[in-house]
């Protein structure tokens, strides 16, 4: 099955899980509990994260917690030639919608990639193996080149698929945490 087809696959399934609010919220509940538990998390002093879209694990409650925690919280705006900076933000930052109806923070507060410890990472789609499929606009492939600190993603069982070979500009994450089961060891 080729990228496009599994992405196609990927967002049916997770627009399908958005319409069982309570199972959706059940499994986000488990995945919140198993990483906010992590060393990786408990670690992380600066966490850059996103804004999901409706249909994506919610992040909001992870954005809160961090700031109340203490945690500085990064959240992505795209730039040019495909490419992600990340900005602190508050409890008082406004965001506006940007293409793909992203929401990207209205701040100045520029904060380089080595100062993140941790990087929450979107996707569609995972390998047990830790690779994604993203929504095809390389952003975060480009964005993680360069990266080389902890990353993990939030994942929705639905979102598990190994039927497919990662790209050699495709970059694992370090650990998945998903209702189902947990890659990776505790970091």
């Amino acid at each position: 099955m080729d990228k496009n087809e599994l992405r196609k696959n990927g967002i049916e399934r997770l627009e399908a899980l958005q319409k069982e609010s309570n199972k959706k919220l059940e499994k986000e509940r488990i995945i919140r509990c198993l990483l906010v538990a992590s060393q990786i998390w408990k670690e992380a002093k600066v966490i850059g994260m996103y804004r999901s879209l409706p249909a994506e694990f919610d992040t909001k409650w992870l954005q809160k917690r961090a700031l109340e925690e203490g945690k500085i919280v990064l959240i992505p705006k795209s730039l040019p030639g495909r490419q992600l900076a990340f900005y602190e933000v508050d409890d008082h930052t406004e965001y506006k919608q940007m293409a793909f109806t992203i929401e990207e923070p209205i701040t100045n507060k520029f904060v380089p990639k080595e100062e993140i410890d941790l990087l929450i990472v979107p996707g569609l789609i995972f390998s047990k193996e830790g690779y994604r499929i993203g929504y095809g606009g390389g952003f975060y492939d480009r964005f993680l080149e360069k990266y080389g600190q902890k990353t993990c993603s939030l994942v929705f069982s639905e979102q598990l698929d190994n039927d497919w070979q990662p790209e050699e500009f495709d970059f694992p994450i370090q650990k998945i945490f998903t209702d189902r089961l947990e890659r990776g060891a505790d970091q």
